[in-house]
């Protein structure tokens, strides 16, 4: 499994993310978000694996988001504008985005990521 993790250093919930990939041995890629953002084709492959949920790739807590008023911009947006936005300012991204061949996930639930990523199970 070759997994690969955008995060960003000072994220609590990337921090605990990392932890769990390492305590349960799964190798990974670590991207620092804030220099190198996902690109289209990976956006476009969260996208999919999102249902087509747009806003679920944006960090809506985030101070970038505010300053861009996107909760108001956002809707009016087409993919890819939207997709172009995301790519263009890691900070801007729900984080931890983490990609595989099998599979992706945004955000850190340690229960969902038991599910995705050990099929439940403790390894």
């Amino acid at each position: 499994m070759n997994v690969t993790i955008y995060q960003y250093p000072g994220c609590s919930n990337c921090r605990r993310a990392l932890k769990f990939l390492r305590q349960q041995e799964i190798p990974f890629e670590s991207i620092d978000i804030s220099l190198t953002a996902p690109g289209r084709e990976q956006l476009l492959m969260m996208l999919q694996a999102y249902g087509g949920q747009l806003k679920k790739l944006f960090n809506t807590s985030g101070q970038k988001y505010r300053q861009l008023a996107l909760k108001d911009r956002l809707p009016r947006m087409s993919t890819d504008e939207a997709l172009a936005l995301l790519a263009s300012n890691g900070m801007l991204v729900k984080r931890p985005f983490v990609l595989w061949s099998e599979g992706a996930l945004l955000g850190f639930k340690e229960s969902e990521w038991r599910q995705q990523l050990l099929g439940g199970n403790d390894r």
